[in-house]
């Protein structure tokens, strides 16, 4: 018994490593630290179980008991013990669950990471979708979008965007604030300049034909400050009445105002902002435009409205439809859904059917019809009129029959030119063989802009004061009916707000769009529509023209 306590004197460690390692198994799990901070320091012997003393410890004892199991300290002894076991027992807990650490740590710092340097995507709006060389490939809704940092906070910017349509040519300048709403130019929230007649009638002479937007020019650069002249984006949107240019005809128009505003403008310009614009293109801008200024954009699909916007050269329709139709929708050869657009506005998204039908905007159908009749007059040319009409570079012979203009013979033909009976191979086409979108709640509530509201303002049932007016396809056909019946004298007479190159073609002009609407586009003939020249935009009125759509696009592009 002697040697063996001597041999414990001699080296406390072998006497303890026995004991340790069954204190190592009998030891009570670790308190948090906030609780082994309110323990009190045991006083009158009491121990503390511990698993590897230091030497510090092992000197600091008053006694060792005879059985080497535990030791006994002072106060100031036990604090610091417990301090040291605090420590160690939380660096003993990290290395045991080190593993466990490692594996939560490593995720998150990567998380951390990819948070850090993704890059910033606006809240409330993403991107339209098109296909078109006029396009970067985004539209954002600028309606809600982040500022852009190079604005700078309460700046403004502008766009201006030249129109340059089959029947004319118009300059819409728009003004934005930093979240990109529209603001005031002036006492208007745009400026807006028309001139006639468009670039396609100047076929053979592509300088002429730039020289035709220098007026505009001028009034475009006159409303906006000089210092900001230069950061201020210049686009030519070209429509139908080039696409329907023979040959290079339109190439080398469009040249030429690319040399004419590189020469005579202001602006920020590049070579690729003068262009002519895909139709479909020119729907989904439209569709956008009015939706924007109702403020629809974010809402579910069957809160927006319907477009048909009947231009010169064509005319386009776009609404929104549910997913089940656009995934049911027809394919193009290359397998890509040819008449649905996606679009992502206000974090929601749209799917958007829409097509455009070249050669059947007013201008144009005008040719088509002519063409239908196979004889020397037509029953569509009001009484009293014999030349030709002109248009995309043909001339075609346009006489008066000896009895006059009939509205039933003048329907006929525009149903021969729409091509109402071709065979459809989807569920449901419009006319030409087209698919119609299937119809539904994004097609209820349809808007109608451009030469629809121009022939209703002419032919007296809307007035021109009321940009928007509720109207039904059948008040074409009335209207129609009742000009078809006059001669070109007495229509002179009475339709005064016509110019005298449309007023021989006043019947097939009315007689068209009641035939387009109804048995083109499926309307009944009683069905309410909106005609539209210009929207309510807080307390102004704003062009119902696609544009707008293409200003948006820039300005989020900048």
């Amino acid at each position: 018994m002697n040697t063996q306590r001597e041999r414990e004197r001699e080296s406390p460690s072998a006497h303890l490593q026995e004991p340790l390692q069954s204190l190592y198994l009998d030891l009570p799990k670790l308190e948090p630290l906030q609780e082994l901070q309110s323990l009190k320091a045991p006083v009158n012997g009491g121990q503390i179980r511990y698993r590897s003393p230091s030497s510090v410890e092992l000197e600091g004892q008053n006694q060792t008991s005879p059985s080497g199991s535990t030791s006994v300290f002072n106060n100031n002894g036990q604090e610091e013990k417990m301090k040291r076991t605090r420590q160690e027992s939380l660096m003993d807990k990290m290395y045991r669950f080190r593993g466990v650490i490692l594996v939560i740590s490593v995720p998150l710092l990567l998380v951390s990471l990819v948070l850090l340097f993704m890059p910033r995507v606006p809240n409330a709006i993403d991107m339209v979708d098109v296909d078109s060389d006029f396009s970067s490939r985004t539209v954002r809704d600028a309606r809600k979008v982040q500022p852009s940092s190079k604005w700078g906070g309460g700046s403004k910017r502008y766009a201006v965007i030249f129109d340059a349509g089959s029947s004319g040519s118009r300059v819409h300048v728009y003004c934005f604030d930093e979240s990109l709403d529209l603001v005031p130019i002036g006492k208007d929230l745009e400026l807006f300049v028309q001139k006639k007649p468009g670039l396609s009638s100047y076929a053979s002479n592509p300088k002429e034909a730039a020289d035709s937007l220098k007026s505009l020019l001028e009034k475009a650069q006159n409303v906006i400050p000089k210092s900001l002249l230069k950061n201020t984006p210049v686009r030519v949107g070209a429509t139908a009445g080039l696409r329907a240019l023979p040959g290079d005809a339109a190439d080398k128009i469009l040249q030429a105002v690319r040399d004419f505003l590189a020469a005579e403008s202001s602006f920020k310009f590049k070579h690729d902002w003068v262009t002519v614009i895909d139709g479909t293109q020119e729907g989904s801008f439209q569709w956008v435009t009015i939706n924007y200024l109702m403020d629809n954009l974010g809402k579910d699909y069957a809160n927006t409205v319907g477009i048909v916007d009947l231009g010169g050269g064509s005319v386009q329709m776009a609404y929104a439809i549910p997913k089940k139709e656009a995934l049911s929708s027809p394919k193009s050869s290359d397998g890509q859904y040819s008449y649905v657009k996606e679009l992502f506005l206000k974090g929601t998204k749209y799917y958007l059917y829409v097509h455009s039908y070249l050669h059947y905007g007013l201008l144009a159908a005008r040719a088509e019809i002519l063409k239908s009749v196979k004889s020397t007059g037509h029953p569509c040319v009001l009484k009293g009129f014999d030349g030709s009409y002109n248009y995309g570079g043909v001339s075609l012979k346009a006489s008066a029959l000896p009895s006059g203009s009939s509205y039933q013979d003048c329907r006929l033909a525009a149903k021969a030119a729409l091509r109402v009976n071709e065979t459809c191979t989807h569920l449901k086409c419009s006319f030409g063989g087209i698919w119609n979108g299937g119809g539904g709640d994004g097609q209820k509530s349809l808007f109608v802009a451009s030469f629809f509201f121009d022939r209703a303002v002419e032919a007296g049932f809307v007035d021109a004061n009321h940009p928007i007016s509720m109207v039904k396809p059948e008040d074409f056909e009335v209207a129609a009916k009742k000009v078809c019946k006059t001669t070109l004298k007495d229509a002179a007479d009475e339709y005064t707000k016509v110019d005298e190159n449309h007023l021989p073609y006043l019947c097939m002009d009315l007689a068209y769009q009641y035939t387009l609407l109804v048995d083109g586009f499926g309307l009944h003939p009683s069905t309410e529509i909106t005609l539209v020249k210009k929207v309510k935009y807080k307390d102004s009125l704003v062009e119902a023209a696609w544009p707008l759509g293409s200003a948006i696009e820039v300005m989020s592009a900048s």
